[in-house]
């Protein structure tokens, strides 16, 4: 695969290099909604667009901006077709295709579903906050601390997502490793080379982890999800390829465990930067904890970014964006965009109505947002039944390396113990 490939779609602008600035880029967002609301960036061969309505307007359009980034004027098709297989994944899929694939899980994400399940998920939560909270006891005193990324909002997502695959969970470390490589961007003492190098091996390895799990499944079928992605049948009759089974797979894993891990610690931080009884106010308290789970959404969106490609000329704030250009749009900055959101940089939990496009918008809307909203009310239910007083220890916070995927390496928190 072609560093132009990877790079182009998972580079940081110049402005966003440093982890500080990625930690906040809320001012540079702003400034950009104000002076170039649309602009090109060289360097990156990217247009970015910041604004709400702009924003809104190209996730809604999928004929003139698509996902498919093989239509991009600088895509080099890689020689091994195994090396390629994140761009054969429903997500960069357009209409009719990305229909037909996404009906093959669709049902097993819709609420009704996920509802059958909430009493295992919260068992999954109260085990793993059990352990947490017994190892941290051992310290002694009234007062411990837990880190919560590793402690929760990275094993609980993971643990339900290889369930639904029917995938031991016990693999979770080398799922989190493969999936944070895969939406990394490059480090500051890696070059383009070492970088897609380390891409491709992270491909690879998962491609044929679930390679032969799929294989399986087609011999000997399952009651788990992986079976049905691997037995389904689309509106045409066929099965899909294994190509397709392997994208299908490989996304389910990735992004059904990054973005709620992220949600999950996100809302911890605002909350913790709100007022001091906040969490208090919104424990046993369901209807407030989901409001302010939507706040967290637009104020601290776990992904920041998405990518387009423009499929004809169109003009946009007197800019021309030519067929096969790439389109960053830019979700963090439209959902604190103040022409749509009354205080926009302020952080209000009780914020209502609140179309933010923190999940994306359109056909692409994300097909495990209610899991994710279903998990984090979960996890944030089970752990402020069991602890009080919770603030963000004092150690600096690293935001994870990515382009489009915001949030922290760790959170650690200290609290004391309510039972």
């Amino acid at each position: 695969m072609s560093s132009a490939n990877l790079q182009g779609l998972q580079a940081f602008p110049e402005e966003l290099e440093d982890r500080e600035s990625w930690l906040e880029p809320f001012d540079w967002y702003r400034e950009m909604r104000e002076e170039n609301p649309v602009r090109y960036d060289p360097e990156r061969q990217s247009w970015d667009v910041f604004r709400y309505g702009d924003v809104k307007q190209i996730l809604d359009d999928d004929e003139t901006f698509s996902v498919n980034p093989r239509l991009a004027s600088d895509f080099v098709e890689p020689d091994n077709p195994g090396e390629g297989l994140i761009f054969d994944t429903m997500l960069f899929q357009d209409p009719p295709r990305h229909d037909e694939l996404r009906d093959v899980v669709d049902d097993e994400f819709q609420p009704r579903t996920l509802r059958e399940r909430e009493p295992h998920f919260r068992e999954l939560a109260a085990d793993l906050l059990d352990d947490a909270i017994e190892d941290d006891g051992d310290e002694g005193g009234t007062e411990t601390e837990m880190e919560l990324v590793d402690d929760l909002a990275y094993p609980f997502p993971v643990t339900v997502v290889a369930e639904f695959l029917g995938v031991p969970a016990e693999e979770r470390d080398r799922f989190k490793e493969w999936s944070d490589t895969l939406v990394s961007a490059a480090s500051a003492d890696e070059g383009s080379g070492e970088y897609v190098e380390r891409q491709q091996q992270a491909q690879m390895e998962m491609a044929q982890y679930f390679m032969e799990m799929i294989a399986d499944r087609r011999e000997s079928p399952q009651d788990d999800l992986m079976s049905q992605i691997v037995t389904a049948e689309t509106s045409d009759g066929d099965r899909l390829s294994r190509e397709e089974a392997l994208g299908m797979c490989i996304l389910l894993l990735i992004a059904g465990n990054i973005t709620t891990t992220n949600l999950i610690t996100n809302a911890v931080r605002c909350f913790s930067d709100a007022d001091d009884d906040l969490f208090d106010r919104l424990r046993g308290d369901e209807r407030a904890l989901t409001t302010a789970l939507e706040e967290v959404l637009r104020y601290r969106s776990p992904v920041q970014a998405m990518t387009r490609i423009a499929t004809e000329d169109v003009t946009m704030r007197g800019e021309t964006i030519e067929e096969g250009d790439r389109v960053i749009v830019w979700l963090g900055s439209a959902n604190r965009d103040e022409r749509q959101f009354e205080d926009a940089d302020d952080f209000r939990p009780d914020r209502s109505p609140n179309q933010h496009l923190g999940f994306g918008h359109g056909t692409h809307y994300c097909l495990g947002a209610p899991l994710a909203r279903l998990e984090a009310k979960i996890a944030l239910t089970e752990l402020l039944d069991r602890i009080g007083d919770v603030r963000l220890a004092d150690e600096e916070l690293r935001p994870t390396r990515s382009s489009f995927i915001y949030g922290v390496e760790s959170l650690p928190i200290r609290y004391e113990n309510r039972s």
